[in-house]
């Protein structure tokens, strides 16, 4: 199963690009607040604060917007991490810098959060691609690493998804249901956990 691109061509203006982000924007609030079901279209232009004609300049439906703010977050969150771990010394380092701003972003976007894990009730393709493109950066990473020394040789599709899984989970834990908890309680031990592992 493939995720579908939008239909619409993109905006041809500064206005219309303009436009078009204004609805996004509107529809992460709306939706990541009240949930995908619960939000209408109509909710969506009264908070972008344009007619419904205009949301249909831009998009076919309510599905097209979610589909599209997925792949947005996706490109949103890889372009953030990228930054927080630039001036990083090795891969232990990068873990512990990107988790720390993993759970930054969810606390500052946890409407944003949501709809990426809603998502796989409304479109699974969408859902699964924004996974498999994280995945296929992260793998990246860690063969690099693993070239240069800095972690030993493995699977880096396994660790990249184990890496991954736990990076989802604390993002909830400590991104939304507790946002109170320092992140240097939640980074410090993860990221022991990450390269000492479990052992005695």
């Amino acid at each position: 199963m493939t995720a579908r691109a939008s239909q619409k061509p993109q905006p041809k203006t500064d206005r219309g690009e303009r436009t078009r982000r204004k609805i996004l924007d509107a529809a992460a609030l709306a939706i990541g607040k009240r949930g995908f079901s619960a939000t209408s279209i109509s909710d969506i232009t009264a908070a972008a604060g344009v007619g419904q004609g205009t949301f249909y300049i831009y998009f076919q439906s309510k599905e097209e917007v979610l589909r599209e703010m997925v792949l947005q977050m996706g490109r949103d969150l890889r372009q953030h991490l990228t930054q927080a771990i630039a001036g990083t010394k090795n891969r232990l380092e990068a873990e512990r810098e990107g988790l720390r701003a993993f759970i930054d972003f969810v606390r500052g976007n946890p409407g944003l959060y949501r709809i990426v894990e809603e998502s796989q009730f409304v479109d699974e393709a969408i859902y699964r691609r924004h996974y498999m493109d994280f995945a296929a950066t992260y793998r990246a990473a860690l063969e690099a690493a693993e070239a240069r020394g800095e972690i030993r040789k493995g699977s880096a599709e396994v660790r990249a998804w184990a890496l991954m899984g736990m990076a989802v989970l604390l993002g909830q834990r400590y991104g939304i249901w507790d946002v109170a908890t320092p992140l240097d309680d939640v980074v410090g031990p993860a990221v022991d956990l990450i390269g000492r592992g479990i052992r005695p």
